[in-house]
């Protein structure tokens, strides 16, 4: 389904792959997704812990298909806790240097318009955000490894570190239309003056 300028959404009629580990990532060739990548520090291992356990267990008590209350549950219990916990400012957070934050920004932009389209970003202190599709036959997966990689690199270079940067894992979430492609946007824009995840 073609999507508010040029962006594609979830269709639940096409092909989907379900990629394993502690966070669920969903696949579908074409869509448009929102990508949360963090610092390896960024989350107390603690809070981490506390959260996949509860997660655990809210989906072994609830049954597929969600009701419309359920998805909104689940929203505020899991993603959206998480999404405070980043904004909460834990560990180092080395992407409050401007030195550190221009890499990483320079590198979301570097193959915009080649291998994705870049939509609403921001380099937040540990943490960052994006709306992102990819083109062609390029994957999400490969794309945050490129960005990864190549950030961690140069980070540590600058700044004389050496050691993991980023965590391994990452947020994501297929956009499923317009009207949340629109809410994901204003979140996006409204982070960086403390805004609330939706």
């Amino acid at each position: 389904m073609e999507g508010t300028a040029g962006y594609n959404f979830y269709d639940a009629t096409q092909p989907l792959a379900i990629l394993t580990g502690n966070l669920p990532h969903w696949r579908q060739q074409g869509v448009t997704y929102f990508v949360t990548f963090r610092l390896a520090d960024s989350l107390p291992r603690s809070k981490l812990r506390q959260w996949l356990e509860e997660r655990a267990l809210w989906l072994a008590s609830h049954a597929e298909p969600l009701t419309i209350e359920e998805k909104s549950e689940f929203w505020e219990r899991f993603p959206a806790r998480f999404h405070r916990w980043l904004d909460a400012s834990y560990g180092s957070c080395i992407l409050r240097r401007s030195d550190a934050k221009q890499v990483v920004e320079a590198a979301l932009a570097h193959f915009h318009g080649s291998r994705y389209r870049l939509g609403e970003h921001t380099v937040m202190p540990n943490h960052v955000h994006a709306v992102i599709a990819p083109l062609a036959d390029r994957t999400l997966s490969g794309i945050l490894h490129t960005w990864k990689s190549y950030t961690a690199k140069e980070i540590n270079r600058k700044l004389n570190w050496s050691g993991t940067l980023w965590q391994k894992e990452s947020f994501d979430h297929i956009v499923r239309s317009p009207e949340q492609l629109e809410r994901i946007n204003q979140y996006i824009r409204d982070n960086p003056r403390g805004g609330k995840a939706k």
